[in-house]
């Protein structure tokens, strides 16, 4: 869909106007096409309006004071930015998205780094696979002989082995459960973020 761009008599009302949607895509580069043409035709069609009910004033400073009411994009389009990325994550599930998303959402409270750590921790899981491969015999899932609950999910040298007792029990299957967990985890903690987003929406509203 293409979206008009308003056109002034004034070539320094041009310049203005074009420098400032500019700045609006600039500001939402990192939505959706859809989300950043919603909000540009909202901006956009918020200055037309107010250009139409300017009355005698003088199309450049009716502009100006236009923008200056709207405020510096970066700035009143953060909040908005943020709130949309992170509807985004939850629903794709990309982990680009969700990411992008958590580090918008820093300053919007304590439990979006609470998340952005707990996504931190599944990289704990890609460091034992890669370790695996390496030192096959050092990484896993180590169990005490003697006492088969206590378990250490990494990686022990040989003489911790010995001292403990223990054995790897996963063998060859280390890999494919450490890709499991960090699937499953994954999308535990998405779904915990759409549910934190879902509760926010209701108690705000």
């Amino acid at each position: 869909m293409r979206i008009e761009d308003i056109k002034f008599e004034q070539k320094a009302s041009q310049r203005i106007y074009n420098d400032y949607m500019k700045r609006v895509r600039k500001a939402t580069a990192s939505l959706s096409k859809m989300n950043q043409d919603d909000i540009y035709m909202e901006f956009n069609s918020h200055i037309f309006e107010a250009i139409q009910h300017r009355n005698n004033t003088n199309e450049l400073d009716s502009l100006l004071d236009i923008i200056e009411k709207l405020g510096f994009p970066e700035e009143v389009l953060k909040p908005l930015v943020a709130d949309k990325k992170l509807e985004q994550a939850t629903r794709t599930f990309n982990p680009v998205h969700v990411f992008k998303a958590l580090i918008l959402n820093f300053t919007n409270g304590i439990s979006y780094i609470f998340f952005f750590v707990l996504y931190l921790f599944l990289f704990g899981f890609v460091f034992l696979i890669f370790a695996k491969i390496f030192n096959p015999d050092l990484v896993g899932l180590h169990i005490k002989s003697e006492s088969p609950s206590v378990f250490v999910l990494g990686i022990m040298n040989p003489e911790s082995k010995t001292q403990y007792g223990t054995h790897e029990i996963l063998g060859n299957w280390f890999i494919p459960a450490m890709l499991l967990a960090i699937l499953i985890f994954y999308f535990l903690i998405t779904l915990l973020l759409k549910l934190k987003k879902s509760i926010n929406q209701k108690s705000s509203s």
